[in-house]
């Protein structure tokens, strides 16, 4: 019961986390204006993601716009999408292959070894996808971090850290604390020792047994 209990808080946990993935990446927040350290006043900021920026005026209004051509991209943006999308469609098959895993369920009930490592592989197919996201994310950070911190950056072409990017680190994070709960869910076999004989027993003598 307990290692059933442990491999449903897994798949919960590595779900969440994929379904934190996709929204982490459709967002366009990854990076955001900073006017750091800079006096000027401006009535709208700039917002960058995987697949399009936007700009958003002091009004609340939002205007996006769809990054034009794929080869026009940096090359650290297209990895970063690449992890990205990958992480998702490995989450998606550990999804699938971890449901059929689950002791809860009715499917593979005949075959409880195969079973079981229907969850186990589950478990490591959210483990590479939840490590793809969060390489994909810390690269990402760490090129925004290295251009905030470049002296020949102007000041007002600045970015920093917006909301989507700590989505993603949360929910890589998510997934692989899931993706773990589920490979360590398989309990272990335990050593079976042959049933022993049971030896019938020896009726009362009684006295009638002699002649």
């Amino acid at each position: 019961m307990a290692s059933g209990g442990l491999q449903l808080l897994g798949f919960v946990l590595a779900f969440i986390g994929w379904i934190s993935i996709i929204i982490s990446a459709a967002l366009p927040q990854w990076k955001m204006s900073s006017y750091a350290g800079d006096n000027i006043v401006t009535a709208q900021a700039i917002y960058e993601g995987l697949w399009m920026s936007c700009v958003m005026q002091s009004t609340g209004q939002m205007q996006c716009k769809v990054f034009d051509s794929l080869l026009n991209l940096e090359g650290s943006l297209q990895a970063t999408r690449a992890l990205v999308v990958a992480g998702i469609i490995l989450g998606l098959i550990a999804v699938f292959v971890a449901v059929i895993g689950m002791k809860c369920m009715k499917c593979m009930e005949d075959d409880e070894v195969m079973k079981m490592r229907m969850a186990v592989i589950g478990g490591v197919l959210f483990l590479v996808a939840g490590f793809a996201v969060l390489v994909a994310t810390s690269w990402y950070g760490h090129r925004v971090a290295r251009d905030f911190y470049n002296p020949f950056t102007p000041v007002n072409t600045r970015y920093e850290f917006g909301q989507a990017l700590f989505i993603g680190w949360a929910a890589a994070s998510l997934t692989i604390l899931g993706g773990a709960f589920l490979c360590c869910s398989c309990p272990h076999k335990e050593t079976s020792y042959p049933p022993t004989r049971a030896y019938p027993k020896s009726a009362p003598s009684t006295g009638k047994d002699y002649v």
